[in-house]
C-alpha cells in the first residue's frame, strides 16, 4: 500500500440510519435504468454514474479514470464537482503518469481502495509525485476508489473524493462504491458490445476492399430517397458504372489483383462524391452513384460522362490492366411506386446497353426498350416452363412422291401447346435460339422424331418413310451433334438411312470446311442431309459440288408462281437439271394446288410437300391418315 496514505482503522462505524441504505438502493435502481437504456451512450453513462455516486455518498467530487496499461497512464474520462454541480470540460480533463507506482498494482488486487485520511506531509516518495500533486491540487483529504474490470482486465477506476474534510468510510459506503465500480465496468461492456455491433453492421453494409457502402446500403439509400417528399427536387437518379478491369485480357501472375484494381478505381470515383451524391460498390466490378438532389436530368448524365472519363484517363503500369468502363443512367420520380432495386437494375441495364458501343460509353435507360425486354424475358420464361412441363410437341408434314403416288417422308415441325392454341415454331423459334434453349430443344425433337418414325406404317410398295429433322446453326456448330444423332438412333432403333437432317444454305456456307467435315461424318453413320429452302441463301454452285448432299428442297417462294410465272418455272427447271447431274434428290415445298403439282411433274419434279397433301399433324393423326396407301390421298386430289 502506498506510504502516501494513512490507512483507516480496522473497525469502522457504519451508518445506523436506514436512509443511507435507501439512498444507495434508489441510486442503483436509477442507474440501472439509465445505463441500460438503448439511447444511453458511454459518455452519458459515466456522467450519470458520477452524479449519482456523488449524491448517494455525499462527496464533493467524483471522477472516472481509464487505465492505459501500455503507457502506464490514468486518463480522466469524466469529473464532477457536486458543490458547484459542474462537469469538467473535456479539454480540461487530466492524465496521471504512474510509471513505477504501486497504486495501480494495489488497485488491481482489491474490491475497493479506501483511505480515510491522506497524510499530506508524505511528499518524499518520488514515485508518487504525480499522485501527490493531484491530491494536493484538488485538496482531497479522503478517497474511496473502486476498480472497474472487464473480462478480468483492469479498465480503470471510479474515485469518490472528499474535499477539505476527512471521511471515515462506512461498510455500506464501501459496498456502494464497489457497486459503482461495477457500473463503470457495465458501461464499458455495453460500449464494447455496441461498438462490436456497430462494426458488424458496418461490415454488413460496406465493401471490405474499398470501404464504400455495398449494394444493400445503396438500396436503402435509394428507397429513402424515393420515399421522401422533396419540396423542390422531384427526380432521383442512379448512375451505374460497370467496369471490365482486365479489358478481356487474361490475368497473369504478378499483375495487380482485382481488389487492387477496384481499390484504385473506387478512389478515383470518390472524387465525384458531393453532399448530394452517394457512391457504393454494388457489384464485384460495378459502382453506383445516387443523386439525391439534381437540378435537371442533364446533371446526372454529366456525372456519368465524368465518371467514365476519369476511368479512361487512368494509367496502369501493367499490360494486363486495360479497363473498360460503361455508365448507365436511370431516373425515377420521387414518391413514385417504383422499387429501389428496380431503379438500380435499370441503371445497370443502361450500362449494359452502353457496353455495346464505345470502350468508355454512356447510355440512359430507355423505358420502351425495357418494356420490350421485360416482355421478352416473360416470353422466354414461359417457353422454358412449357418445355420443362412437356408442352412442346412434334408434328409432321408429309412428303409425297407424285410419280409413284405414295408417301415417302415427313418433316418434323416443332409446336408449342399454349393453352388452347397450338403455336407454330416460326413465332417463337427466335426466342428459343437466343435464350440458350436451342440445344436441349433440338436434341429432344431429334429423339422424339426418331422414336415416332419407328412406328410409322410402310408405303404400298413396302418402303419405310424417311423422317426429316431440321438442325439449327447452333446445333450444327456444336461438337456434340454427331453424338446426339447416334444416341437418338440407338435409343429409337431407327435405321440411319431413314433419318435426314435438314440444314439451311446459310448454316453450311458460314464455315465450308467445318460443314464438309460434319456432313462426311453423318454419311459414315448412314444419315442423309438435305439443304432446306434452297435458293434463298447464297450457296455457291462450286461449293455445292463439294458438299456431300442427298436432297435439295426448293423453297416455296419459287413454287407459288408456278405454272404462271415463267421466271420461277425456269429457275426450277435449272435446279432440276443441277440436281440430276449431281445425283441429288429434289423436293418442292409449298405445293398447295393441283395445277402446281402437274406443272412440277411436267418438269420432272417427283417429290412434293405442302398443304395439298396435308398440313402438319400430330403423330397419331399421321399414322391414321397413312395407315392404308398414299394412292387414296392422291386419288382424292385428281
Amino acid at each position: 500500500m502506498p506510504s502516501l496514505f494513512k490507512l483507516a482503522p480496522a473497525v469502522r462505524h457504519s451508518e445506523t440510519s436506514v436512509s443511507a441504505s435507501e439512498r444507495f438502493t434508489r441510486a442503483l435502481v436509477e442507474l440501472t435504468r439509465t445505463v441500460w437504456h438503448p439511447s444511453c451512450t458511454f459518455d452519458t453513462a459515466i456522467g450519470a454514474i458520477c452524479v449519482s455516486a456523488a449524491g448517494a455518498l455525499k462527496v464533493e467530487r467524483v471522477s472516472i479514470w481509464h487505465y492505459d496499461a501500455d503507457a502506464r497512464l490514468l486518463r480522466c474520462l469524466h469529473a464532477y464537482d457536486a458543490t458547484m454541480d459542474q462537469h469538467t470540460p473535456a479539454d480540461q480533463l487530466e492524465s496521471l503518469s504512474l510509471e513505477g507506482d504501486d497504486y495501480m498494482a494495489a488497485l488491481g488486487d482489491v474490491r475497493t481502495f479506501e483511505v480515510d485520511e491522506i497524510n499530506a506531509e508524505s511528499r518524499g516518495v518520488d514515485s508518487h509525485s504525480a499522485l501527490q500533486d493531484y491530491l494536493q491540487r484538488h485538496r482531497i483529504q479522503s478517497l474511496l476508489d473502486a476498480p472497474a474490470f472487464l473480462d478480468g482486465a483492469l479498465q480503470g477506476a471510479i474515485c469518490h473524493e472528499s474535499i477539505d474534510r476527512v471521511r471515515a468510510w462506512s461498510s455500506e459506503e464501501i459496498t456502494f462504491a464497489a457497486s459503482m465500480g461495477d457500473y463503470v465496468a457495465m458501461a464499458y461492456e455495453i460500449a464494447c458490445r455496441r461498438r462490436a455491433e456497430s462494426e458488424i453492421e458496418h461490415l454488413r453494409l460496406h465493401d471490405p476492399v474499398t470501404g464504400l457502402p455495398n449494394r444493400d446500403y445503396m438500396i436503402e439509400l435509394v428507397r429513402q430517397r424515393l420515399a421522401s417528399q422533396g419540396r423542390y427536387e422531384h427526380v432521383a437518379a442512379v448512375v451505374h458504372v460497370q467496369v471490365d478491369a482486365y479489358g478481356g485480357v487474361s490475368w497473369t501472375t504478378g499483375a495487380p489483383t482485382l481488389d487492387d484494381v477496384m481499390g484504385r478505381i473506387a478512389a478515383e470515383l470518390r472524387r465525384l462524391e458531393r453532399i448530394s451524391v452517394d457512391l457504393a460498390r454494388v457489384r464485384e466490378q460495378g459502382f453506383s452513384f445516387l443523386l439525391s438532389r439534381i437540378a435537371n436530368e442533364r446533371s446526372a448524365i454529366e456525372l456519368a460522362e465524368r465518371a467514365v472519363s476519369l476511368l479512361g484517363a487512368m494509367r496502369w503500369n501493367h499490360d494486363e490492366i486495360d479497363p473498360c468502363a460503361y455508365a448507365g443512367v436511370a431516373f425515377a420520380e420521387v414518391g413514385s411506386a417504383i422499387d429501389a432495386q428496380v431503379l438500380l437494375h435499370r441503371a445497370e441495364e443502361a450500362a449494359e446497353t452502353a457496353s455495346e458501343g464505345d470502350k468508355f460509353g454512356c447510355a440512359v435507360f430507355d423505358p420502351l426498350h425495357h418494356a420490350t425486354l421485360v416482355e421478352g424475358l416473360r416470353y422466354e420464361r414461359a417457353l422454358r416452363d412449357a418445355f420443362d412441363a412437356g408442352r412442346f410437341e412434334v408434328h409432321y408434314q408429309p412428303e409425297f412422291d407424285a410419280h409413284d403416288r405414295t408417301w415417302v417422308a415427313a418433316e418434323a415441325l416443332l409446336r408449342w401447346r399454349d393453352g388452347d392454341r397450338l403455336v407454330p415454331a416460326f413465332e417463337f423459334i427466335g426466342v428459343v435460339e437466343s435464350s440458350g434453349l436451342m440445344l436441349p430443344v433440338g436434341r429432344w425433337v431429334l429423339q422424339k422424331a426418331c422414336l415416332d418414325a419407328v412406328g410409322w406404317p410402310r408405303t404400298a410398295q413396302g418402303l419405310a418413310p424417311a423422317i426429316r429433322v431440321n438442325v439449327s446453326a447452333r446445333q450444327f456448330d456444336e461438337e456434340g451433334l454427331i453424338d446426339d444423332v447416334t444416341a437418338a438412333l440407338t435409343a429409337s432403333g431407327l435405321a440411319p438411312e431413314r433419318l435426314c437432317l435438314e440444314l439451311t444454305e446459310t448454316t453450311l456456307m458460314r464455315n465450308i470446311d467445318h460443314a464438309i467435315t460434319v456432313l462426311r461424318q453423318l454419311h459414315v453413320i448412314g444419315v442423309q442431309v438435305a439443304i432446306d429452302d434452297f435458293g434463298t441463301g447464297y450457296a455457291s454452285l462450286v461449293y455445292l459440288k463439294r458438299l456431300p448432299i442427298d436432297v435439295l428442297k426448293i423453297d416455296r417462294s419459287f413454287v407459288e408462281g408456278i405454272p404462271g410465272a415463267v421466271a420461277d418455272t425456269a429457275i426450277v427447271k435449272a435446279v432440276v437439271g443441277l440436281a440430276g447431274s449431281l445425283g441429288i434428290d429434289l423436293v418442292a415445298e409449298g405445293v398447295e394446288r393441283l395445277e402446281q403439282q402437274e406443272a412440277l411433274q411436267a418438269i420432272n419434279v417427283r417429290r412434293m410437300q405442302g398443304w395439298l397433301y396435308g398440313k402438319a399433324m400430330d403423330n397419331d393423326s399421321l399414322c391414321s391418315l397413312f395407315a392404308g396407301s398414299m394412292e387414296t390421298i392422291a386419288a382424292g386430289q385428281s
